[in-house]
């Protein structure tokens, strides 16, 4: 477990580094975020597709929604916490937001 453990941290930290844009200079906030999701969600007793899975809505305490709504759309979890706080469960809204607020920082 310790190797697997090790290769998910090191593959989140690369991730939050491209999503951060590339900069240099950030690797240990990097590793240490990357660590911290990867043990919450070692813990977490279910994972986003058993949350609820007739409606395919998103509850905001699923963590696992959260990040990985994060990684795909590129903005922080604390931003796709808060757009899913904000507009519940509708999927395409929450989406379409991500992607408009990633897209806003870009300018």
């Amino acid at each position: 477990m310790g190797d697997d453990r090790l290769e998910k941290i090191n593959q989140r930290a690369y991730e939050i580094w491209e999503r951060e844009g590339r900069l240099f200079g950030n690797h240990e906030r990097h590793w240490n975020q990357a660590q911290a999701e990867i043990d919450r969600e070692a813990a977490l007793p279910m994972t986003a597709g058993d949350a609820l899975p007739e409606t395919r809505e998103i509850a905001s305490s699923d963590i696992l929604t959260v990040e990985e709504l994060a990684m795909r759309t590129g903005i922080s979890g604390d931003e796709a916490r808060e757009l899913i706080d904000r507009l519940g469960s509708d999927r395409a809204a929450i989406e379409a937001a991500a992607r408009s607020l990633k897209a806003r920082r870009r300018l």
